[in-house]
């Protein structure tokens, strides 16, 4: 719950942390706070205001102080902030979650927080695992756990569609808040590099950190520098988990085992080495489902587990042979499933609660499959938009549908992740027939530069592609000129309803809605004569 605190409270704790420069205003330190937010659009009276970002302009304090802000917060003295208090901080990021900790009360520190990172696989294995959470809190008559997700959030009070894999640090411990206020016992989320290179998670405790994979992705000078800047910002996770569950099946894992030490215990999941404490084998389609057994060797890794924060202790995890079914579409998701059951046994979740929770999950916007009536078309729309997950997506596609065409449909975002314009076409051209190249967030960058750029690669691996900015209409092309049994790859999108362009988000129809709507029309017109 938020607290009603002095100012000279929220002195102190920055001081504690050694982030504190000087102070100005000291004789009105006793105001109180009844608000915290760098938004100056949601200031009340009472509001301490943090001035924070590359774009923050002077003239937002301004209005802030005239809305009711009281103090202010910053790297910097603004002459437009002289009526009000204020606290001058060394590195504002850092601040900012001593800030959302003392307003909320820690409230962190009160849920059971289970954090998925990596490359690929985040919002899948954390939608995983909020099926299976959810079955063994159903089974106890409890509440729904809360998820914080690049798709969407839900913390007992808010739940919305995510524009963000992992909210500022302020937005976090208001999440935090409402589940703890709501009842909810378990939260599961995705942690974002950039969340962890600028600290939007400092001082949140994982309960379990789940590391999937590593591969380059979100280098530019807006994002990282290079890899060596990506791979460490993404190792900050272990030093803020308990226990760390770990992919062998990662590259660069003996750097990531390295930095795994930085966690109190350390379990370990594959599917290629025999070693791992969980580890899955016999995995097989059957049907529409996709079956897998386990192997579990970790009985005894939580027996000497000392906990932080005085929050009660994860169960032993239990030795087992079992199998596995999965109804969501794409073997590659055996590895985001084998990392939620070994998750989910570090809580001491029921076996049963394990399986049937995978058996029912769906991750809104990953692998929606539909089907024409006659057969010839299976078209999946999916998040998938970098290299490692377009290489897991389209091997799969091909050793799943023998004998299919394959056809791709996607784009690239602007203004960050430059190398996907070379890897997502040279890495679909490796499995698909053709290419749609569609806008895909552009924002900053006009949408026919990125896709003539994509289009080249395109052109310089051999494979056969159209250039078609809206989305709409590629999805709708690439569905009605289908003539033998086809696969078509519709991702980057999912079920988003926005589309950058510049600084503005756009409404838009999702992938999902498209698809369905020209799947039915496809449906409808057998000899599909009629081509937009």
């Amino acid at each position: 719950m938020s607290k009603i605190l002095h100012l000279d409270e929220y002195k102190k704790a920055i001081e504690e942390k050694g982030l504190l420069v000087r102070c100005m205003g000291e004789d009105k330190f006793s105001a109180e706070i009844s608000y915290v937010t760098y938004d100056s659009r949601q200031v009340k009276p009472g509001t301490l205001f943090v001035c924070k970002g590359a774009a923050f302009k002077p003239e937002y304090l301004k209005n802030a102080i005239s809305d009711g802000a009281v103090s202010y917060i910053s790297e910097t003295e603004y002459p437009e902030g002289s009526d009000v208090p204020a606290i001058i901080v060394s590195d504002i990021r850092k601040t900012m979650p001593v800030l959302g900790d003392l307003f909320y009360d820690c409230p962190q520190n009160k849920l059971k927080i289970t954090a998925f990172g990596g490359t690929k696989g985040k919002s899948t294995s954390t939608y995983y695992m909020k099926y299976v959470v959810d079955e063994y809190l159903n089974s106890l008559g409890k509440k729904e756990s809360a998820v914080l997700s690049s798709i969407d959030n839900y913390d007992g009070v808010i739940r919305e569609e995510s524009h963000i894999t992992t909210a500022e640090s302020l937005e976090l411990h208001m999440h935090f808040d409402n589940a703890v206020s709501s009842g909810i016992e378990f939260l599961e989320m995705e942690v974002s590099s950039q969340a962890l290179k600028y600290d939007r998670v400092l001082g949140v405790n994982f309960d379990v950190g789940v590391f999937m994979n590593i591969s380059e992705d979100h280098i530019s000078p807006n994002e990282h520098a290079d890899f060596e800047d990506y791979l460490a910002s993404k190792m900050k996770m272990f030093a803020l988990t308990e226990t760390a569950v770990v992919n062998l099946d990662s590259d660069c894992i003996d750097r990531v085992l390295k930095e795994a030490e930085a966690s109190e215990r350390i379990i370990t999941f594959s599917c290629k080495d025999k070693s791992a404490d969980y580890y899955a084998y016999d995995v097989r389609k059957e049907g529409d489902s996709i079956f897998f057994r386990v192997i579990s060797k970790a009985a005894g890794k939580a027996d000497d587990a000392s906990l932080k924060n005085g929050k009660p202790a994860t169960a032993d995890c239990e030795d087992f042979d079992e199998e596995f079914e999965l109804t969501m579409p794409g073997l590659f998701n055996v590895e985001n499933a084998l990392g939620v059951i070994a998750a989910s046994s570090v809580y001491g979740i029921p076996l049963e609660c394990i399986k049937n929770g995978l058996r029912k999950a769906k991750s809104p916007g990953r692998m929606e499959h539909y089907r024409s009536a006659d057969g010839l078309v299976h078209a999946f729309v999916d998040y998938a938009h970098n290299k490692l997950s377009f290489e897991a997506l389209y091997s799969s596609a091909k050793k799943e549908y023998p004998g299919s065409r394959i056809v791709g449909i996607f784009g690239c975002p602007g203004g960050k992740a430059y190398q996907r314009r070379y890897e997502l076409p040279q890495t679909a051209a490796k499995y698909a027939d053709k290419l749609y190249i569609c806008a895909e967030d552009p924002g900053p960058d006009p949408a026919e530069e990125i896709s003539a750029e994509v289009a080249k690669y395109a052109a310089e691996a051999g494979i056969e592609y159209e250039e078609i900015e809206d989305r709409g209409a590629a999805i709708h092309k690439a569905i009605m000129e289908v003539r033998k049994p086809t696969v078509l790859l519709i991702t980057g999108k999912g079920e988003e309803t926005r589309q950058k362009y510049g600084t503005v988000y756009a409404p838009c129809r999702s992938d999902a809605d498209y698809t369905k709507e020209f799947m039915k029309e496809y449906d409808e017109s057998p000899h599909h004569a009629v081509i937009r």
